[in-house]
């Protein structure tokens, strides 16, 4: 028996555990087609294709997917064009440390009828690149390039076992049309064996340094950003916090890490307490704190616990550190959970639980008073849209925070408490939230998923691709606008570096979006979404409820929210 080169990519995916093919097909493609409709007539539907009108929305699918599962899915493009426009969406998946397989076609690489796939249209020719590949090597784990048919199953293994393994990633394989339409026999490749790495301890002797030191601290911190990612891994933070009183920062949170109504969450600001504290243990963060605005005191004990703690893939960074130390940050707080047993918590302690009880409270209460004076003034914020959103949704509730500048207002206005129910883009191409919304719902079932996002954010997001397979699909999720009318943080950003000098003080920030773009009517032609476009505080409310309505009945909604706007500057005369 033989198979084409495209069965056997097919059925090795679906071997490796691959469910879903997210798909923008080309010329490159036919074998992968024909087998793909071999299996529909066998009665095989793995993987099932989503067809995407963009390779954004494709790879940005199948990054949420992989966000709530730790599974890989496969993206499959058209050759260099289709690998192009991917754009940034491969740097948020590298950048987030998620499993993605990606595929592409190479052009053939015969053109007078030497093999079966060889080239016939002049499109062959333009899309011969000299480096496919070089398009996106800087932020894939792994790329490589189909020789043979022969060896198909078992360079699917390997990129399905690379992507998965600790700091996750994806990976980018090719195979030009001659490669997919080669037979070869059915090599019957032993499908099992093919594990992912096994998630890394710490070693005894650090983790007794580490337990030791914060049974000893008089002012400890723990700083995360992204241990969620690991559902499990939040209970034991919060066993541990709670066992030695430790304060819990979470900075530019990805997931949710930590409760937000513990009495021991201690916010998203760990600048504060870093100026007292004498063990900061920094666990899974790029960033626990930017010098530029701050750092911790000279003789505090810092460990830095992460897959990857000396981030090898960015040219610069580095944060110095007593101890650093490659592991599993769930596996290190299982071993920690272990060495203090069943030791009664130490009364000495009750002051400072105190303490952070206290400041805790006064956080929320602070925060919440300011949203409902904006309220009162019938303002609307992000802080006085995101309280409104967090008093309809239910605990269960998956929310998706791609605010940008304004991430931070709505993750203190609409808390989370369970693992699972927040998550973010730690890349920084904007837009994520539009096809990553729809890779969540597609793993989360029929949760309710709720997406805030900026205006623009949400041009960025390509919604005339998003909401087209949000419909196809039957894949309803609401999407909150918060339009200010522009980018917000690079104007945040001029105004950090040149204060009170010309820009600023002329209005001429070039970052204007006018609010003058129909948000919801995009989605609704694209997607037979529900819209609607709120500029009154009075009518916030009953939006969000409808909205909210027609998510639960099986229709995308758009809730479109005018702020003020950000800047009023008048277009250059062209």
């Amino acid at each position: 028996m033989t198979l084409s080169g495209g069965s056997l990519l097919i059925r090795s995916l679906r071997e490796a555990g691959v469910t879903h093919l997210f798909a923008n097909f080309g010329s490159d493609h036919p074998a992968i087609i024909e087998a793909l409709a071999d299996d529909r007539e066998r009665g095989i539907a793995d993987p099932a294709v989503v067809l995407c009108p963009h390779e954004y929305t494709a790879l940005s699918a199948a990054h949420g997917y992989a966000a709530v599962t730790g599974r890989p899915q496969a993206v499959f493009v058209h050759t260099d064009v289709g690998t192009a426009n991917l754009g940034g969406a491969v740097h948020n998946a590298a950048r987030s440390r998620v499993p993605v397989f990606i595929f592409a076609g190479l052009t053939p690489y015969t053109l007078e009828g030497e093999l079966p796939g060889t080239r016939n249209t002049h499109v062959n020719h333009l899309q011969d690149a000299p480096d496919q590949h070089a398009l996106v090597r800087q932020y894939v784990k792994w790329n490589y390039d189909i020789r043979t048919a022969r060896n198909v199953p078992q360079v699917v293994r390997r990129a399905v076992q690379l992507a998965a393994s600790a700091p996750a990633g994806p990976v980018y394989v090719t195979g030009a049309r001659e490669v997919l339409a080669e037979q070869a026999p059915d090599p019957q490749a032993r499908t099992t064996g093919w594990a992912p790495i096994a998630p890394l301890p710490a070693p005894a002797d650090v983790v007794d340094a580490l337990v030791r030191d914060l049974r000893e601290a008089q002012h400890p911190v723990i700083i995360t950003g992204y241990l969620g990612r690991r559902h499990g891994a939040v209970q034991r933070l919060v066993t541990l916090a709670e066992r030695l009183v430790i304060p819990v920062v979470e900075v530019t949170p990805e997931v949710l890490n930590f409760p937000h109504d513990h009495r021991l969450h201690q916010g998203d600001d760990p600048l504060p307490l870093l100026e007292e504290a004498d063990v900061i243990v920094a666990l899974d963060t790029d960033a626990p704190w930017m010098p530029t605005a701050g750092r911790p005191r000279e003789d505090a004990t810092i460990y830095v616990i992460n897959d990857d703690p000396l981030q090898e893939r960015i040219p610069l960074w580095y944060l110095p550190a007593d101890h650093v130390i490659r592991a599993d940050a769930g596996v290190v707080l299982a071993q920690a959970l272990d060495l203090l047993g069943d030791a009664a918590p130490d009364p000495r302690r009750a002051e400072r639980a105190d303490r952070l009880r206290e400041r805790s409270q006064r956080l929320r209460r602070g925060w919440a008073a300011d949203a409902e004076a904006e309220l009162a003034r019938r303002e609307l914020t992000p802080g006085s849209v995101a309280h409104v959103l967090a008093g309809l949704i239910d605990d269960d509730t998956v929310v998706l925070n791609e605010a940008i500048s304004e991430a931070p207002a709505v993750w203190r206005h609409l808390p989370r408490s369970l693992p699972g129910t927040l998550y973010g883009n730690r890349g920084t191409s904007l837009g994520w939230s539009g096809g990553g919304a729809l890779g969540v719902k597609l793993a989360v079932g029929d949760r309710t998923v709720v997406s805030v996002v900026g205006d623009g954010t949400y041009f960025f997001g390509i919604p005339s691709s998003a909401f087209w397979v949000a419909d196809r699909y039957h894949l309803p999720v609401l999407t909150v606008i918060l339009d200010n009318g522009g980018w917000n943080a690079t104007k945040r950003n001029l105004r950090r570096q040149h204060p009170d000098m010309t820009a600023d003080r002329t209005d001429r920030y070039w970052v204007n979006l006018q609010q003058s773009a129909d948000l919801p009517g995009i989605a609704a032609a694209a997607g037979n979404a529900w819209g609607v476009t709120v500029t009154v505080a009075g009518e916030l409310e009953g939006a969000l409820r409808e909205g909210l309505a027609h998510v639960r009945a099986g229709r995308p909604a758009v809730v479109c929210v005018r702020l003020e706007p950000i800047s009023r500057q008048v277009e250059d005369p062209i």
